[in-house]
């Protein structure tokens, strides 16, 4: 038999799942706040044993709000990347940067599916497509000369997916856009670190401000339109079959 929408069946599960959710949320913020403090201190322990925490605990918050499998996919991905590049090894930092770049390829195909249909004005779009490709161009074009040689090809590659997810993510709104933006930040203040330029005091903590900010705002995004009347993505059932 089929059990309706009651308030002693789905709406207590509905109610917990909420506060799971609030939970979570709060969690990570919780770490990553800890884990900046653990940066400005110079606290290196710290920080080593708090980042591992962050983004499943940021994927386990969009899995419970329901997100689609592709989101917790690319936040797990981006996991993989803050591990790997834990380790100040060039082969891990090259493997990190791979977890981290299948981490955009599912975004990309999350903004394809949830962006609107018939998207911005054309004139909006290709502005946007030309501040971009003058970063990206300008970025590499500036870093190269100064990268170590065997990693000039993995970074102009990563930038230029890199990149592109972040002009896609202005699909989604103001949200994904600002976190697709912080996340080229982000990575572009490594990039500059692995080039040994100049960089700002404590430059871990800015690329991790900049790197948590934006991989929240790119969930809280997804979440906005997956959720939105209309939206392509698969839904649990509202109801639960019993025998």
């Amino acid at each position: 038999m089929t059990r309706p929408l009651t308030t002693t069946g789905v709406v207590p599960r509905a109610v917990r799942r909420d506060t799971l959710a609030r939970a979570l949320l709060t969690a990570y913020g919780a770490v990553a706040l800890a884990d900046l403090v653990a940066l400005l201190a110079a606290a290196d322990l710290g920080h080593t044993l708090l980042k591992p925490l962050l983004l499943p605990l940021l994927a386990a918050w969009a899995a419970t709000r329901g997100g689609p499998p592709l989101l917790t996919a690319a936040l797990l991905f981006g996991w993989g990347g803050d591990v790997l590049l834990l380790a100040d090894r060039d082969p891990l930092f090259l493997a990190g940067m791979g977890s981290f770049a299948v981490g955009h390829v599912c975004y990309l195909a999350l903004f394809q599916r949830y962006g609107p249909s018939a998207g911005p004005p054309r004139a909006r779009t290709a502005s946007l497509a030309a501040v971009y490709a003058v970063a990206l161009v300008a970025t590499v074009a500036l870093l190269w000369p100064d990268l170590p040689a065997d990693m000039r090809v993995p970074v102009a590659g990563y930038s230029l997916l890199l990149a592109a997810m972040a002009f896609r993510a202005t699909r989604l709104g103001p949200a994904a856009a600002v976190g697709g933006a912080l996340f080229l930040l982000s990575d572009t203040l490594i990039a500059t670190g692995i080039a040994d330029w100049p960089q700002l005091p404590r430059p871990d903590f800015w690329i991790m401000l900049t790197y948590l900010t934006a991989q929240a705002l790119l969930a809280r995004g997804v979440l906005s339109r997956a959720a939105a009347p209309g939206a392509r993505r698969q839904q649990g059932p509202a109801y639960r079959e019993e025998p």
